[in-house]
């Protein structure tokens, strides 16, 4: 069988880029020739330099009718590539689209500007749909500016459920989290955090803090207590390990409570609390605040230390 990777997505969605970046790296610096079978040719070309170094080959198909078995196998037979890249014309519908019997698709990825993403929605849904129906990877990039991101994950996932959905803008990937990737419900009259919760919640927090004020919620926690804290205030929180070890570090958000001063450091607590956004002096500005409803003193947690790994 001979492997194909098919990229597809609108004109100037990045394509071209996306492919260029794969064709640099180092991993795939392999042996045997690549066939690239562009169907659109864009403003950003391929460097012949480039194409040599990743022993690549490019034939153009600009006809939608030329796209078939016939023509596939032709080339094939001409470069006897080890593997076959098709980027996709984004105006071919892509139902139509037929492969060799023995063109095995391993991996299919749409690229899409999610600067232009609403109009072509809105106007080629049926034809966007078919790209997306069965691609594995998603990337939206230029997500520069765009304040909702997850109207578009939730579209996206309308039409392919099972697919990574992939955010970048001109620094990178975009790290978000969205609310349906939360692994509680922000609707519950009690939001419980275990492990894996407690460390969403606290990273989400810091970037999405209006989701979570005047929501009430529930963890299990160490008290910490600084010298300098104000009265009637302590942090419940956890130990965490971000990436090995040696790399530990408590997470915790100060929390209101007339009876902190009966709370000794280290203790393990339950703490059900109100969430709340002020000036506190140790943020040096608004963050979040812990409005205590109850305390508990409890056992500690099977795992005390939780891990971002």
């Amino acid at each position: 069988m001979k492997p194909v990777y098919i990229i597809n997505g609108f004109l100037e969605s990045g394509k071209t880029e996306f492919i260029c970046y794969t064709l640099a790296q180092p991993y795939f610096q392999i042996k045997g020739k690549t066939l690239l079978i562009v169907c659109e040719e864009g403003e950003n070309e391929y460097d012949e330099k480039l194409l040599a170094k990743s022993r690549t080959i490019m034939e153009v198909i600009e006809e939608e009718e030329e796209f078939n078995t016939s023509h596939l196998i032709e080339l094939e037979k001409k470069y006897k590539p080890e593997r076959i890249i098709i980027e996709y014309n984004g105006m071919w519908n892509f139902k139509n689209m037929k492969l060799p019997w023995h063109w095995n698709v391993e991996q299919q990825i749409t690229t899409i500007d999610a600067s232009t993403f609403p109009m072509y929605f809105t106007n080629m849904k049926s034809l966007l749909a078919e790209m997306l129906r069965k691609s594995e990877m998603i990337i939206f990039n230029r997500c520069d500016n765009i304040e909702d991101l997850s109207v578009y994950k939730r579209n996206v996932k309308a039409i392919n459920p099972g697919a990574d959905i992939i955010f970048e803008d001109s620094q990178g990937e975009v790290n978000q989290i969205f609310e349906d990737d939360l692994p509680y419900n922000l609707n519950d009259p009690i939001i419980e955090l275990d492990n894996e919760g407690y460390g969403i919640w606290y990273l989400d927090t810091m970037e999405n803090l209006d989701r979570y004020v005047g929501k009430t919620i529930q963890f299990v926690g160490m008290v910490l207590k600084p010298d300098d804290f104000p009265k009637g205030y302590f942090i419940p929180g956890r130990m965490a390990m971000t990436c090995c070890a040696e790399d530990m570090a408590f997470l915790g958000y100060a929390c209101e409570y007339d009876k902190a001063a009966n709370l000794t450091e280290k203790q393990w607590v339950k703490v059900t609390a109100k969430v709340a956004k002020e000036y506190f002096a140790d943020y040096r500005g608004e963050g979040p605040v812990l409005k205590a409803i109850s305390v508990e003193q409890t056992r500690p947690p099977k795992e005390e230390v939780i891990s971002f790994m």
